[in-house]
């Protein structure tokens, strides 16, 4: 008792600690932030509208620039207006800069020639407007992350800069204080159990006074009993063997699915980066998943539309080349696959059903590494039927079966009306 009275002195002094440590270092950021003068940070891109610049670049720019330093097909855009000539050869590259390059412009042959001769897409409807909104951006995106601060009319402090520097210490107090509270509160019940564990395990003698048996002698005594307990035996057997049977059930149902598998791939692919940030669609690789049974694994010459000219020098890029040159297969490991028994094709769902890939492969964009989300069972395949209406809209083919469909129920048309249940649609 005297230990966990001193432990829990040490506590609570290093609890009081903390407080005035952090409203220590909150006075100090405050003092500091208003110390020195604020500066004033400037508006970037002269005074274009970022917002809308974002827009436009992502539209527009993002699938060749960087707004860093990175170089992607085209230079990284980071301190485009210091480099560039002046605002106005900004204008006119980026509208028309296959027509700059033909007045033999330097700077702009310089380019050209520096980055493999590679054409600019040209953007003749941009206004001035639109390309300062655009700069402004770049300017923002590419700046360090830094506090900015605004001093006040007549030399005052920046109380907004010290309310910011301020907050993560208050933050960081009170996460400690609540993690010392609840490590008191678990401290004190387990005082409490031990306790009354102590009091029920302690035997009493005949005359009224309690003798104390060595704690290990205790603990075969008490498992020696619960193990000649009848009752206590009969109990833990037949837990034990409903969970066991639960087990091989459930183990028996999942043989076959692999949710959740992502094998390593051959060559590091990152839908994430391709399909996520770059806004490359789907179709463009996969080919066959609006025309046919199959979506098709990509060939090299697929991937080499676009590495041919951007990023050679990568390591897992050097494998297609290699790939290429061998004459080889690019062995790609396969994620999703059904049985030999079971039929789907890929065309009708997508062309017919409108059915978007993340409908089945998950938030393809976002996956670094490519797994397989859905179970793909027969029983989420006939559950997903079950649940879709089928888009008759505008398209005769149904208009006889929604005709019938509405003579028997009120329900809007959905798949399984239509045959999607029967066996010989996914087994023949």
């Amino acid at each position: 008792m005297s230990r966990l009275s001193r432990f829990c002195g040490v506590l609570t002094l290093s609890m009081a600690l903390l407080v005035n440590s952090g409203q220590t270092n909150a006075q100090d950021s405050v003092a500091a932030a208003g110390g020195g003068p604020a500066a004033a940070t400037p508006a970037a891109g002269g005074g274009g509208d970022a917002e809308k610049g974002k827009t436009l670049f992502n539209n527009n720019c993002a699938q060749c620039h960087a707004v860093g330093d990175e170089v992607i097909v085209g230079p990284g855009l980071k301190g485009i207006q210091q480099r560039a000539p002046s605002k106005d050869w900004l204008y006119k590259w980026i509208r028309n800069s296959s027509a700059l390059i033909a007045t033999g412009d330097p700077y702009a042959v310089q380019v050209f020639n520096k980055f493999n001769k590679v054409q600019m897409s040209n953007f003749p409807n941009l206004t001035d407007a639109d390309i300062d909104g655009i700069l402004a951006y770049i300017d923002q995106a590419s700046a360090p992350a830094q506090q900015a601060t605004t001093a006040p009319a007549g030399g005052g402090t920046a109380a907004p800069a010290a309310t910011a520097t301020s907050g993560p210490s208050e933050l960081f107090t009170f996460v400690l204080v609540a993690l010392l509270i609840v490590m008191l509160l678990v401290l004190g019940v387990l005082l409490a159990i031990v306790t009354i564990l102590s009091k029920a395990v302690t035997p009493v003698t005949p005359e009224g006074t309690t003798t104390q048996a060595p704690l290990a002698q205790r603990l075969k005594e008490g498992l020696s009993s619960a193990f000649n307990n009848s009752t206590l035996r009969s109990i833990v057997i037949w837990l034990f063997i409903l969970v066991a049977t639960k087990e091989t059930i459930d183990g028996a149902f999942s043989i076959g699915i692999q949710q959740g598998y992502a094998p390593k791939q051959p060559i590091a692919y990152s839908h994430k980066l391709h399909a996520g940030q770059y806004k490359i669609d789907c179709n463009y690789c996969h080919t066959g998943v609006n025309k046919g049974k199959s979506a098709h694994i990509p060939a090299a010459n697929v991937c080499m539309n676009c590495h041919g000219v951007i990023k050679k020098e990568s390591p897992e890029i050097q494998k297609i080349y290699a790939a290429i040159e061998q004459n080889r297969p690019i062995e790609w490991v396969r994620v999703h696959n059904l049985p030999d028994l079971a039929y789907f094709n890929h065309a009708q769902h997508v062309n017919v059903g409108n059915v978007q890939c993340q409908t089945c492969h998950g938030e393809i964009e976002k996956m670094e590494v490519v797994q397989q989300r859905s179970s793909l069972t027969m029983g989420w395949c006939i559950d997903c039927h079950r649940k879709t209406e089928v888009n008759t809209k505008d398209n005769a083919y149904y208009d006889k079966l929604v005709a019938l469909h509405r003579k028997e129920s009120k329900e809007p048309l959905k798949v399984a009306n239509i045959g999607g249940l029967e066996c010989s649609k996914c087994h023949y």
